[in-house]
Formats: structure tokens, sequence, C-alpha cells
């Protein structure tokens, strides 16, 4: 069982270091998407109004170690400090003279956001040893730890493995949630129970249907990841994308779900297009005649089609525990993202519990215009999500769990 902050009783005038996940989008200097910010809101104002002096750190890109200003967390600081409507101060280092004056001079109910922990080789070095100096010199700027990055507790680092071991270490709100929703997926989900997978490569979700294939009624495959899955089946897909070294293994989950009564539902038809731009000439295509479009052998599915659509949104209509990861198509293309907007809009219908898990399906459904509130949990991990209901353990977990 996860230790958690709300077993604390007293955190009045403790200096907290709150591991967040602050890995948002950036478009010169600017947030793209602020919904991993907003999502670690609730730790830190129930740690702010228990009088704690919250000291805030996170990664962002990957700086491989180095200092570089485009991978700055300063635009982090100053929407934290919009969103929360106090001052966040920004501490330009992480173990150095910054830091360490931020800590200072923090008051109850105070906030600091440390700069990028990336921008120190130690904080992913494969060396325990140097991960362990970093997350000693990190602890010296704090009292407690909260552990409240999701994004990242599948990775043994040090802000997240070897610091949780130096200090007392409890998860926050947004971990406690994640892990309560991933375990209702995998220990006794109310059925019926969908998986809608999508996503570019299949050879990104195997161990995921591995583990899932048992426990679920029908699993549901779009994006690029359904044109091994259709060449498996035997079908041309023309030039869509396609890893011919897994179709074998494909030809195994097929057998393995058939043997357990599970359906996997594919598309009936495709939207293949002429070249991958958002301009592309296309036109929609039976799922086994790709090839035999206008296009030819040079024709890419890029979306699964109307029909599909139609009949993924009835799956999730009709089950009562749907899990999403992985878009239906390039969805960052207005013509090609009707497939992903359909499962959306269906899962904000549904009558049951919707999980939008992480990454790009996150970021589609706040790049299509939904309320985060219409679904019933919206990951902020998309790689750990996975790993989980891979049934991998977790360091950033396992280092919390008494």
């Amino acid at each position: 069982m996860l230790r958690s902050i709300s077993s604390l009783d007293d955190l009045s005038g403790k200096r907290v270091i709150l591991r967040c996940d602050f890995n948002v989008p950036l478009d010169s200097g600017e947030i793209v998407d602020d919904g991993r910010i907003r999502a670690a809101l609730p730790t830190i104002r129930h740690l702010i109004d228990s009088g704690a002096r919250v000291i805030a750190c996170s990664h962002l890109g990957r700086p491989d170690g180095e200092v570089k200003p485009e991978y700055s967390l300063a635009p982090v600081a100053q929407r934290l400090e919009e969103l929360l409507g106090q001052p966040v101060i920004f501490a330009s280092d992480t173990i150095g003279s910054q830091a360490k004056a931020a800590s200072k001079v923090l008051e109850d109910g105070g906030v600091a956001l440390l700069e990028n922990l990336r921008f120190s080789p130690l904080e992913t070095s494969k060396d325990s040893a140097e991960r362990a100096e970093f997350a000693k010199q990190l602890s010296e700027l704090g009292d407690v730890l909260v552990s409240d990055g999701f994004g990242v507790v599948h990775r043994k680092q040090a802000s997240v493995y070897e610091l949780a071991e130096l200090l007392p270490s409890y998860a926050g709100l947004l971990v406690e949630r994640e892990v309560e929703v991933l375990q209702s997926l995998t220990a006794n989900p109310q059925r019926p129970y969908a998986v809608v997978l999508g996503g570019s490569k299949v050879s990104d979700k195997l161990a995921v249907i591995e583990n899932l294939l048992p426990r679920v009624d029908k699993l549901l495959v779009g994006g690029g990841m359904v044109f091994t899955l259709l060449a498996a089946k035997g079908h041309d897909v023309a030039s869509s994308l396609l890893e011919a070294d897994q179709i074998d293994t494909v030809k195994g989950f097929f057998a393995q779900a058939e043997s357990l009564g599970v359906e996997i539902v594919l598309p009936s038809d495709i939207v293949v297009a002429s070249g991958f731009s958002k301009d592309a000439e296309h036109e929609v295509v039976a799922a086994d005649q790709i090839a035999s479009s206008k296009f030819g052998s040079a024709g890419i599915g890029l979306d699964i089609g109307p029909e599909s659509a139609k009949v993924f949104a009835s799956v999730i209509a009709a089950s009562k525990t749907v899990f999403w990861n992985g878009p239906m198509g390039v969805f960052e293309f207005e013509n090609f993202s009707h497939g992903t907007r359909a499962v959306a809009q269906a899962l904000t219908a549904m009558d049951g519990l919707s999980v939008v898990g992480g990454g790009d399906s996150a970021s589609a459904v706040r790049a299509l215009g939904f309320s985060e509130e219409a679904f019933g949990h919206i990951s902020t991990g998309g790689g750990a999500s996975l790993e989980y209901l891979e049934g991998k353990a977790l360091p950033g977990l396992e280092v919390l769990d008494d």
C-alpha cells in the first residue's frame, strides 16, 4: 500500500520537495498544452493549505545532462504562478546557490520551482552511485519528499527513486489517483471491458496486449499500428506504416484471442491519402482494399474510416470500462482526425469508467477541444501507464510502498 500525503498530520513549516511531471510541450518558449501542470494543482494546493513550503522539481524534454535554455522550466514557473494565483520563486539551478536560497526564504504556504533536473547528467545516470550523490544534494533542500510525477515512476532516476530512499517519502494525490484507476483496469474491471489501442507502432503495445488480452472482452485497434494487423490478415496495406517483423507475433495474438473468446475489432474502412500531409488528397476504401485505392501502392492509411468510427463508438457505448491509448489517425491534420474525435466523443458519453491513457491520446482530446472533466480519468503518464498495465514493477511506486 502506497504511503500517501493524506496520512500526514502536520506539514506546517515543513520543506516539501514535490517531484512533479512538468514535461509540457513548448513551441518557441510558449507552453502548448498545460495539462500536466494543471494535473499537479490538487497536490500543490493541498500542501499550500497544510502550511508546507513547497519546493517543486521536474524534468523537461531531453537535454542530455547539459544546460540548454530551450528546455528551461522558466515558462512553467510563470504558468504555475498564474494557475495558483500566488508568486512562485524560480530557482535557475537545481542543487546550487539559487535552489538553496529559495529553500531558505520560502515561507509557510510558499512555492518554489527548481530548474530542469535533467540539466544534470546525474539525474538519469545509469550509475546508481552517481544518482545517489545527486539525490543526496537534493535532499538537503527539504524535509519530506512527495512523489507526484506519475509520468516518471517507471524510471529509476535520482529524484524519483534514490531521493525517496533518503527522505520520508509519500505519494501525491495525482499518483494515488493514477494507481487507483489503473488497478481498476487490471484487478476487477466492470464488464463489458473494452481496450482501444492506436498510435504508430504495434511493437510499442505488444506487452500491454499480451497482459490485457486475457482480461478484456473486446480489443479495438486503429492508428498506424493497425496496418501490421491487417497485413497479418493477408491484406496489402500499400505504403501504410508496417512492421513486417511483428506479423508472426500478431498472428499469435489473433489465435490467443480466439481461444479466450476475446473479439479483436479491426477497422472495416480506412482513409487512404496520397501522402503524409494535412492537405493530401484522400479517399475512403475498404480495409482490405487499401492497395486498390486510386493512389495504388503509394497510398498511405492515415485514419480509420467513418463506418469503423461508428462501430468503435458503438462498442464503447456498450461497455462499462474502456481504456484508450493511442490516436486512431493523424489527429494533428484535420482531414485525418475524425476517427480519434469519434472515439473521444464516445468515451465522454459512455455510462461507466472511461480512461484516456496519457501521451498522444491526452494531447489529442485537448487539441480536439474536449473538456477533461468529460472523461473518467486522463492519465498523465503514457509510458508509465502502459508499463503498469503490462504488469511491470515500477521503481518509483515500489519505493513508496509499505
